[in-house]
């Protein structure tokens, strides 16, 4: 029942950010970022579990592990840039926002080359000569 910790804290935020938001705005925005690292770290633990049953599953399986870790860090990449780009957006800069979106896109289309390689060859293989 984590996900009712989760909910319960962003609302408690929630209300505070209401309450101090007319007075403080500055204390607001720190508050309501603060809560989304909490958030964040709270997940981490739950994402570290699921990156080791990944692992072992990759073993099991024979996959290699460079390209099990490229997509981690892929996912990883797109679930950074979009807490980052909502943290900025949540201050009122959506330009800033933008562009750490687009920072995220470009470094998983980097990331992505080597498997969209294999892919190919993959393909290519199954294919008849």
């Amino acid at each position: 029942m984590e996900i009712i910790q989760v909910v319960g804290l962003g609302l408690i935020a929630t209300i505070l950010i209401l309450i101090v938001k007319e007075q403080k705005p500055m204390f607001a925005f720190l508050l309501a970022a603060a809560t989304g690292v909490l958030i964040f770290m709270f997940l981490m633990g739950k994402i570290s579990t699921v990156v080791m049953e990944l692992e072992r599953m990759a073993k099991s399986s024979g996959v290699e592990l460079i390209y099990l870790k490229t997509i981690l860090k892929i996912i990883g990449i797109a679930y950074i840039a979009e807490f980052g780009a909502q943290v900025v957006r949540d201050a009122g800069q959506e330009n800033i926002a933008s562009k750490i979106e687009l920072a995220g896109k470009m470094l998983i289309m980097v990331l992505s080359v080597p498997i969209i390689g294999i892919i190919i060859e993959t393909v290519l293989k199954l294919l008849p000569s």
